[in-house]
């Protein structure tokens, strides 16, 4: 079973992972951490005032900060036994309010890798496919008996393949949801939109050299 930390920091730096998401996202795999209630907004995973940074750099361990300061070091992002989550558990309209872009960063720069949860706010959801976050639904069952699961053993080790949009953990598994575009996109890696620009250099270079617009232009 799983405790409270004793520690009543707000905040502390994020967990070393490996490097951010890149080519195709087939799985994940790891340790799940639980955010709990309806309607989690883009302010609440990263405050307002975070967004005047001029890069993402440093926006991890500010991820949920005004909740981890109240609650004193009783979030379970700060539980020790789930620093390394690479999983989030969530519930309905999860990433709704503000557009900002700078949410699924913080989560990325945590170390969170995936999200599952009831519903998501289309643009939220979105921004995290264009960083290879998957988000997959489940059903609201489902989803209580996930963060149960989780809450009361830290040491679950949950297995996400996003291609059979499956969930298993503890000899159990759960059917999640995908719609088959943002599937192919994670399951192709073409969702790295910047990666696809450098692959095909060579041709935007010569449809560059093509445009009238952008070669010998000159004011008449």
């Amino acid at each position: 079973m799983t405790r409270s930390p004793t520690s009543s920091r707000p905040s502390s730096p994020p967990p070393s992972h490996s490097a951010f998401p890149s080519g195709p996202i087939r799985s994940v795999q790891g340790h799940a951490a639980v955010i709990s209630g309806d309607d989690i907004d883009t302010d609440r995973i990263i405050p307002a005032r975070f967004l005047k940074c001029i890069s993402f750099e440093g926006l991890g361990e500010q991820a949920f900060a005004d909740d981890r300061l109240e609650l004193g070091g009783a979030h379970h992002l700060d539980w020790p036994e789930r620093r390394d989550a690479r999983i989030l558990f969530v519930n309905r309209n999860f990433g709704c309010g503000s557009s900002r872009e700078h949410a699924p960063q913080s989560l990325m720069r945590w170390g969170i890798r995936a999200v599952v949860g009831e519903s998501f706010a289309e643009i939220f959801f979105g921004n995290c496919l264009a960083l290879g976050i998957p988000c997959l639904q489940a059903s609201h069952d489902s989803l209580i008996d996930l963060q149960a699961l989780s809450a009361a053993d830290s040491a679950v080790d949950f297995q996400l393949d996003v291609g059979s949009a499956v969930l298993k953990a503890a000899e159990r598994h759960w059917p999640l949801e995908m719609a088959p575009g943002p599937r192919h996109l994670l399951l192709s890696g073409q969702w790295d939109a910047t990666s696809q620009l450098v692959a095909h250099d060579q041709e935007l270079r010569a449809t560059a050299a093509r445009l009238p617009y952008l070669v010998d232009f000159t004011l008449g």
